[in-house]
């Protein structure tokens, strides 16, 4: 149904397109040779064609070598088959810009290769290729220009192009509404910062069909204003990266509701697969992700509530604001494979007194490298309340699987964890979890190991159906004053050596143990 309305939609733009008057930079004196500035022959063309109350600017035949192109609404810029819209190597060919909309991407840079804010209807489309150069950029943000950054824009479309060797982030929607970027390719390993799509504060976007392969996070969704991320769905798409596939956060903001993510595959990143972060307040509420393919992802699943708070610019006077504490809750992640995830292990934490609520992973197979040490299973985690959020902020984790802790009402069903070799942790440890279920838990246990899970003040779990695989180690270790109300009901407990062991401040009135297959 997407592909139908893809094509439906690129019909209609074509059609109109065609129908429109075309504006061709060369009758405005552009060269196309790839050494000719062209920048004042194309943004001649994209102003006539924008005062004539809308049309298409074309480019074909050529490599069109430029600095700072402006869109303006109603325009379309066509870029055919073959072209290239080449970015100046000139730091001077783009001018400062300093746009109305206040983010925190003020502290970021004020140039770009294409931009555009407060525009309506406007488009980039066509199987040519923009290639920003960015190798020949080094320095810190101001000096890097973005390749493209599109401002409080309305009714906004890619599609088809070819994004190439940003010198900074490559596609930057900020403050934008009605977005949809459509088969195309990026290509941006080049240097630092080098993005595939940044989503900040926009709202009502949709990604689709899209080959990234970035030198930092390929699709992230950002709120550095205090505008909200809503209504994004992002599907069928191919992600690879040196830092992390998909990403939220790590500005936050304005929080993420109502987020969309289906159908991906996700390959050879030095971070994080799925990594879901909010340190800078805001919400992050209502968040699906499914069918997802990850291989060689060397952390798999991270999902963080921190508190580095750090100020932001608000559209309200008044300047630097400081965040309140986020939130975190009301997230489903199902029907994901992954391989190739590290010894670090994945991770789902809060803070003290703020949770991570109402989390779900259903149908999740994830294979672990594995070869970790039985002593880090008592490990301390730190809480780094401030850090930077990473997949791999706490090190090498108490469990080779997932590392729960400061969460409520978190449901694992249907998910099966392996390592390739011996790992020496438990697969699950849970601390300060309030509502815990595990419904059909299948997890991999070294003989090393103390246990197959672990319980740390936990109070509420559920466990069912569950049929761990044949180990001399306990199935179950619940340890902590705070424990209590732990159910085990219809598991299959035949081939566990020890089914529970309760450390001595645990009463023996904190477990109920009902209809089990035991040994």
């Amino acid at each position: 149904m997407v592909r139908v309305i893809a094509c439906v939609l690129f019909v209609i733009i074509f059609d109109m397109a065609a129908s429109a008057k075309l504006y061709d930079p060369r009758q405005f004196g552009a060269v196309a040779n790839g050494t000719t500035l062209d920048t004042k022959a194309i943004q001649t063309a994209i102003d006539e064609c924008h005062q004539a109350g809308g049309g298409t600017v074309i480019l074909q035949n050529g490599k069109f070598l430029s600095g700072t192109l402006v869109l303006k609404s109603n325009v379309v810029l066509y870029i055919r088959s073959g072209a290239v819209l080449l970015g100046s190597k000139n730091l001077e060919d783009y001018p400062r810009t300093i746009c109305e909309y206040r983010s925190y991407t003020d502290n970021y840079t004020n140039k770009s290769l294409i931009y555009a804010e407060k525009a309506e209807n406007i488009s980039v489309i066509g199987s040519g290729t923009i290639d920003g150069q960015g190798k020949a950029f080094k320095g810190p943000y101001k000096v890097r220009p973005y390749l493209i950054r599109i401002i409080q824009c309305k009714n906004v479309t890619f599609r088809d192009v070819t994004l190439r060797n940003s010198p900074m982030w490559g596609l930057h929607y900020l403050a934008c509404d009605n977005v949809v970027t459509d088969s195309i390719t990026i290509h941006s390993r080049v240097n630092r910062n080098n993005d595939g799509i940044d989503i900040d504060s926009c709202q009502g976007v949709c990604i689709a069909n899209c080959q990234i392969s970035s030198g930092d996070d390929a699709i992230v969704l950002k709120s550095t204003s205090d505008r909200p991320c809503k209504n994004i769905t992002i599907t069928n798409c191919i992600l690879s990266s040196n830092c992390n596939a998909l990403k939220m956060g790590t500005e936050s903001n304005g929080g993420f509701q109502n987020i969309s993510i289906s159908n991906c595959t996700f390959y050879d990143t030095r971070l994080a697969g799925i990594a879901l972060q909010l340190v800078d307040g805001g919400i992050l509420d209502r968040v699906t992700i499914s069918n997802i393919n990850m291989e060689n992802v060397r952390g798999g699943i991270f999902l963080r509530l921190g508190n580095r708070a750090r100020p932001y610019l608000s559209q309200e006077p008044g300047g630097s604001k400081l965040p309140d504490m986020g939130a975190m809750r009301n997230i489903i992640i199902s029907n994901v494979q992954a391989t190739g995830i590290d010894s670090t292990g994945c991770s789902i934490t809060g803070r003290p007194g703020h949770n991570v609520e109402n989390v779900t992973l259903e149908n999740i197979r994830l294979q672990f490298t594995g070869c970790a040490s039985a002593d880090l299973a008592d490990k301390k985690v730190p809480e780094n309340e401030k850090k930077y959020p990473e997949y791999n902020m706490f090190g090498a984790l108490p469990a080779y699987g997932f590392y729960v802790r400061h969460a409520r009402n978190i449901r694992f069903d249907h998910v099966e964890l392996s390592f390739d070799k011996p790992d020496h942790r438990p697969a699950l440890v849970c601390d300060d979890v309030s509502e815990l279920k595990l419904f059909d838990f299948d997890a991999q246990s070294s003989p090393q190991a103390k246990s197959l899970i672990v319980l740390k003040n936990t109070d509420g779990a559920f466990l069912h159906a569950c049929r761990p695989q044949k180990t001399e180690t306990a199935f179950l270790i619940i340890e902590g004053e705070k424990t209590k109300n732990i159910s085990l009901i219809n598991n299959d407990l035949r081939r566990v050596k020890t089914i529970i062991q309760r450390t001595k401040e645990v009463p023996e009135t904190a477990v109920q143990i009902l209809n089990n297959l035991t040994p």
